[in-house]
């Protein structure tokens, strides 16, 4: 199964989903979806999103297990 990494990302670098939101200029409800791995699909644009936002590669965003 894959999924998504943001919160460890988020902790590490000890920002906030609020931050998160913020940074990506989109609701709460959507950054909880990717950190809670609760959403069925995501945009090739919101992965270079994140991956510039959290500074990090698209091999970083998910875990496969």
């Amino acid at each position: 199964m894959i999924k998504m990494n943001v919160q460890n990302l988020l902790n590490e670098k000890d920002k906030t989903r609020y931050w998160l939101v913020k940074q990506m200029q989109t609701t709460y409800k959507t950054v909880n979806k990717i950190c809670d791995n609760t959403l069925s699909g995501l945009q090739l644009e919101t992965i270079e999103k994140l991956c510039e936002i959290l500074d990090c590669t698209p091999n970083d965003l998910f875990l496969f297990e």
